[in-house]
């Protein structure tokens, strides 16, 4: 895959050696030619200066060959308006943004962009929506059989209540995080897109879990 990335403070850079390390191809565009420096001597992907939101810096960036655009520059306003110049003029649709404001965060999702707080472990979870699939282990109980997974969900599960996912893969669901705020369900909440999914699993259960909710349900 190659992905293009919008900022290269410390979020951008950190995802941008995790998916180089992953085998993928990276361009990272900064204003700041000196953030660069914050790849590191082994960096081999691309830097581009400019803006993020410029067409023509995008596309020195490998824009029009891009599996994935994450914006995650300083700026709530830089960063939405780059992700929907890529989404709108590139056809790109896996892209993420990186957004301070919650408020607007809520307001971009429920227009089809992914947005990440600007939390700790910002990176991670950029990684983690540009990489979906499988499952990410974010808790294990001591003796190791059980395990409470972040786990991607195929989007023809949005519409579907948690119960009857939870019936499906035959594990719980002990919470989600929508909106970026974490949320207990009840029998009727239903999946959305853009939900993140914690599931309880033994250790022996992660693949089926996995094979059930990453494909379409099944009609019966």
């Amino acid at each position: 895959m190659h992905i293009v990335i919008m900022g290269c403070g410390r979020v951008g850079a950190t995802l941008a050696r995790a998916l180089e390390k992953r085998g993928h191809s990276v361009a990272v565009i900064d204003i700041v030619a000196d953030a660069f420096r914050r790849l590191g001597p082994e960096f081999q992907g691309k830097t581009v200066k400019g803006v993020g939101f410029d067409r023509d810096v995008l596309i020195r960036a490998g824009i029009e060959q891009a599996d994935g655009f994450a914006a995650v520059s300083s700026g709530d306003n830089s960063n939405i308006l780059a992700a929907r110049v890529v989404r709108e003029t590139f056809q790109v649709s896996n892209v993420v943004a990186r957004i301070y404001d919650q408020g607007r965060a809520e307001v971009y999702e429920r227009l089809g962009i992914p947005s990440v707080a600007t939390v700790r472990w910002a990176a991670d979870q950029v990684l983690r929506k540009l990489l979906p699939g499988g499952s990410e282990p974010q808790w294990r109980d001591p003796s190791g059989a059980v395990q409470l997974l972040e786990m991607h969900v195929d989007t023809a599960w949005v519409g579907t209540r948690l119960s009857d996912m939870e019936v499906a893969a035959r594990a719980k669901i002990p919470f989600i995080s929508r909106f970026g705020t974490g949320m207990v369900p009840n029998d009727r909440t239903v999946f959305q897109d853009g939900d993140l999914v914690y599931i309880a699993v033994e250790n022996d259960q992660v693949n089926a879990v996995e094979d059930v909710l990453g494909a379409p349900p099944v009609e019966h």
